[in-house]
């Protein structure tokens, strides 16, 4: 398993359209994503999971991914965040 956690800068949080981008990146590969804020997690690779945590600015969003990719998963996930949230 690999985790990583980023810190959300976009003034709006996670909203639609840049979380269904992430979404369909992630869907992507055959491992299990998970993200999550504080002792809730989500399903990864499900847009309105994603949406229901409600992440703001400046909360924590902890991506998790675990299987035969999981390493270009997180590569994936962390670049598509610092690139758009």
């Amino acid at each position: 398993m690999q985790e990583f956690v980023y810190t959300i800068q976009d003034p709006d949080g996670i909203h639609a359209r840049p979380a269904g981008l992430l979404i369909k990146k992630m869907q992507e590969f055959s491992s299990a994503v998970t993200m999550g804020r504080g002792d809730a997690a989500v399903d990864g690779k499900k847009l309105f999971a994603l949406m229901k945590l409600r992440v703001k600015k400046g909360e924590n969003l902890i991506v998790r991914a675990e299987g035969e990719d999981e390493k270009a998963a997180i590569e994936a996930a962390r670049a598509f965040l610092s690139g758009n949230l």
